[in-house]
């Protein structure tokens, strides 16, 4: 007797596959990790999206969710973009064969897009940065939208959040209005 073997959804680890099947239908995206404080430090100027360079371990541990972008950065130098600062914590099933923690990872750009990037940083002369906003699974592959930005003062801060405040309370007074609820 030969079993039939149906095609099932495989859900990635640690989400149930009804999780799994929408990340598939919102275009395969499926988030692993955001760096929200590099949206409150930084001007954002520019964004793209790169492959990463990474061992299998990497893999695993990012499918469990097990990463944190808090003190991430990329570099260039000799013609390559390293991400440098990110934390994936070494899988838990691994043996000798683990990843280091902290370890730099080769971003895998188009060479037209690395060359933009390092005439952009050179230009400014030193001033902007590029920082990695969040990490995702597109189709199977693991990226990064890197950010090109340029870092906010103290001040820029307090107007951005105020600006915010100011809007959400436009919003809420819009709304009370159309409910026909005004002060």
């Amino acid at each position: 007797m030969s079993k039939s073997s149906a095609a099932r959804p495989v859900a990635a680890a640690g989400k149930s596959a009804k999780s799994a099947k929408a990340a598939k239908a919102a275009g395969g995206r499926s988030l692993i990790a955001s760096n929200k404080k590099a949206r409150h430090d930084y001007e954002v100027l520019d964004r793209y999206e790169a492959g990463v360079s990474l061992t299998g371990t990497e893999v695993k541990s990012l499918r469990a969710g097990r990463a944190s972008l808090v003190d991430g950065y990329a570099t260039i130098s000799d013609d390559e973009i390293w991400l440098r600062g990110v934390h994936i914590a070494e899988y838990a099933e691994g043996t000798w064969t683990n990843h280091a923690p902290r370890r730099a990872r080769k971003l895998l750009l188009h060479r037209a897009e690395i060359d933009k990037l390092a005439a952009r940083m050179r230009s400014a002369g030193g001033g902007l940065a590029l920082i990695p906003l969040s990490m995702y699974f597109l189709d199977g592959k693991v990226k990064v939208e890197l950010a090109l930005g340029r870092g906010k003062r103290e001040y820029d801060k307090r107007q951005t959040i105020a600006a915010r405040d100011a809007d959400r309370e436009i919003e809420r007074y819009a709304g009370r209005r159309a409910k026909g609820m005004t002060r």
